[in-house]
């Protein structure tokens, strides 16, 4: 079965690839509705791949912030299916900085960190208030990286931040499974089923608002035996 799901993988990977171009076109042809371009991309991928999604609880449309665990690209691809409002995603500047893919931030206005400028704050909060006055959701793992199994890694300071300095309203989000579809650590792809645990907004009144929500997607997680 390994031997099927790494054929499987090496196949996604360059079908992936002509994708990324495609939604790059895609988006440079009709800049006044890239969001309809990201959904058309994230169906292709839940058809390719062959998976399911089942959500446990409702999206807050009052929300200006979702914080996800981290396990698989295809975290990504299954938000841009099923939420309904315009994310805007929160990665690391490395990505940005990929020659032609790296439109893939660029064009639709996403927001990339420099984890190396201690004083890229600034700017990132300045962008993230652009993007909500766009009425737009910021999207961020708070882990700052993927991780395979076991705990989920500390959660850094960047979305406490912005959700404090800008005064936002913050929903986490406990994705269970996405590891086992795409597993780029042992370069493995199968189908199967993702669940979203959507969690109720935060209370932002408690200062360790971002450890106590972390502490309680973690506990989530060993209930469906992710960790």
């Amino acid at each position: 079965m390994k031997v099927i799901s790494r054929i499987k993988a090496l196949i996604y990977s360059i079908y992936c690839v002509i994708c990324l171009i495609l939604v790059v076109i895609g988006m440079k042809i009709f800049k006044n509705n890239m969001k309809k371009v990201r959904f058309i991309w994230a169906k292709t991928q839940k058809f390719f791949l062959g998976y399911k999604v089942e959500i446990v609880g409702e999206f807050d449309l009052s929300a200006d912030m979702i914080i996800m665990n981290h396990q698989s690209i295809v975290d990504i691809i299954v938000l841009e299916e099923v939420y309904p409002r315009n994310l805007c995603w929160i990665a690391k500047k490395e990505i940005n900085d990929i020659p032609f893919i790296g439109q893939i931030i660029k064009l639709p206005k996403m927001i990339y960190v420099d984890r190396k400028n201690s004083r890229d704050l600034v700017r990132i909060l300045k962008e993230a208030k652009e993007r909500i006055s766009e009425k737009r959701v910021l999207a961020i793992f708070p882990e700052g990286t993927r991780r395979n199994k076991g705990d989920l890694k500390p959660f850094q300071n960047g979305a406490k931040a912005i959700a404090n300095k800008l005064n936002l309203k913050v929903q986490p989000i406990v994705l269970i499974g996405a590891h086992d579809i795409i597993n780029s650590h042992d370069f493995l792809v199968k189908s199967g089923t993702i669940k979203l645990i959507i969690l109720p907004l935060v209370d932002r009144s408690d200062p360790n608002w971002l450890e106590v929500t972390r502490e309680k997607m973690q506990k989530i997680m060993k209930e469906y035996n992710e960790i």
